[in-house]
């Protein structure tokens, strides 16, 4: 019986400035496809048709004032921003360690600067909408999304080649 590889440490890199000792938590993305119910003719019943892919958002939170970030707040470019989540994830048998990695570039769509109250902890929240994500294990990449450039990457296999040169892209 194998235990599961559970999260020890991470980070989080703002265009490569290091958050080591300032972030408390960030929600991984949620990947969600884009799906639409069908039901024709001489079908038994219906089936999901693959629409593809949904928003993609990071969210996470600071011990306190992030004034980077404040700055790139209401950036023009829809990946003006990177973000870089680096964990450390050890299994519970063997003391192995995988390395993940979640990389986005996107913009800053919220951020909540938490209530001020003498004496109480702060925290500092901010929520990414990506127009690009890849994760990778141990240096190998799992899954990448270019929303704008329609890419799309599953184990190495870019599912959407084939329709990028049926128009030409």
């Amino acid at each position: 019986m194998s235990l599961p590889s559970k999260l020890k440490n991470l980070n989080l890199f703002n265009d490569g400035a290091s958050y080591l000792g300032q972030v408390v938590e960030v929600k991984l993305p949620t990947l969600t496809r884009k799906m639409e119910e069908f039901r024709a003719g001489g079908m038994v019943g219906p089936i999901d048709i693959d629409l593809g892919q949904e928003k993609i958002e990071l969210e996470w939170k600071c011990g306190g004032l992030m004034r980077d970030v404040l700055r790139q707040y209401g950036a023009v470019r829809h990946n003006a921003v990177q973000l870089r989540f680096a964990g450390a994830y050890q299994r519970e048998d063997s003391a192995e360690v995988d390395s993940v990695e979640i990389v986005v570039r996107g913009r800053h769509t919220e951020i909540d600067a938490g209530t001020g109250k003498v004496g109480d902890d702060t925290e500092f929240s901010t929520k990414t909408s990506a127009s690009y994500y890849k994760l990778s294990i141990n240096g190998r990449t799992e899954i990448e999304i270019d929303m704008v450039g329609m890419v799309f990457i599953v184990n190495g296999v870019d599912l959407l080649a084939a329709q990028r040169r049926a128009i030409g892209a």
